[in-house]
This record gives C-alpha cells, structure tokens and sequence, in this order.
C-alpha cells in the first residue's frame, strides 16, 4: 500500500499513520474477537467496537457522551472504557483485540484500556 501525504502535512500526522498502517495489517475484528477502537482528540476521546468482517460498527461511546463531570481527561478516559465494556458484556462480547490506531499506549489510551479491563473485557 503506498501512502501520499498533502505537501502541509506535519511529520507528526505522517508517522502516526504509518503506525495506524502497520497495526492494521497485523489485526481484524470478527464476530467472535471485534476490535475495540480508540480515537483521541484534544478535547475527548471515543472508542468503537467494530466487526471488520462485516464492516459494521457494533456500538460507540465517547467522552462527550458521559454525563457525569470527572476531574480530568484520563478519569474521563477510564470513565469510557468501563461504559465500552459495559456495553459489550450486555451484548455477549468479553474478548476483543486492541487497535491503539497508531497512537502510543500511554496517559489517556491506557487509561481507556485499564477502565475496559477492569470491567470486564479481555484482551
């Protein structure tokens, strides 16, 4: 796969999604394993639970969608994880493969993936 950038893209965007490329040749969510998805922006963070043989979002959740106040972003990250797992543990899902998407597995990313393991979700 050959990857163009635009001429005012920084060398932070170009690596992160050299890293996004590499991670997802290496994993797919199925019906039995979905991937759990993580985006982070500067304000919020959202995580998906995606089928990637159906090409079908499962369920979402993100940071704006809680209504509760939390002292900082990554309580508010924690806060999404546990609502993700939740709702994946309603629909009978416990085991799911971590797409970090390119970002590094630190501060508000390992945030949401503690909350989701500690309610429940494996992986």
């Amino acid at each position: 796969m050959r990857l163009s950038f635009g001429k005012h893209t920084s060398d932070k965007v170009k690596s992160r999604i050299k890293k996004k490329v590499r991670i997802r040749r290496k994993i797919e969510g199925t019906a039995e394993r979905p991937r759990l998805c993580v985006f982070r922006s500067n304000a919020h963070i959202y995580a998906q639970i995606i089928d990637d043989v159906a090409g079908k979002t499962l369920f979402s959740t993100c940071s704006k969608a809680i209504n509760e106040k939390t002292g900082s972003n990554k309580a508010a990250a924690k806060a999404v994880g546990e609502t993700i797992a939740k709702k994946a543990i309603e629909k009978n899902i416990t085991n799911v493969v971590f797409d970090r998407n390119g970002l590094l597995y630190h501060g508000r990313v390992q945030s949401l993936a503690d909350g989701a393991r500690e309610a429940g979700l494996k992986f």
